[in-house]
């Protein structure tokens, strides 16, 4: 049996209050492993085009001010 489908199974058996509190748990866990790429995608300049080319769209007008 693989991790994932140790894990499905374990989380098939929690009762409604296990259940909810893993969720929380996950849902935390994700966003910081979300921000974490997220940073990492930075730091080595992957998201420099997509910077580049809002900020030429911007100068272009084709930007909305929310």
């Amino acid at each position: 049996m693989s991790n994932l489908e140790q894990v499905e199974s374990q989380v098939r058996r929690l009762n409604a209050d296990e259940l909810n509190a893993f969720r929380q748990w996950f849902a935390t866990y994700d966003n910081e492993m979300w921000d974490q790429q997220i940073e990492s995608d930075s730091k080595r300049g992957a998201l420099d085009s997509l910077a580049d080319r809002a900020l030429a769209d911007h100068k272009a007008g084709r930007s909305t001010i929310l």
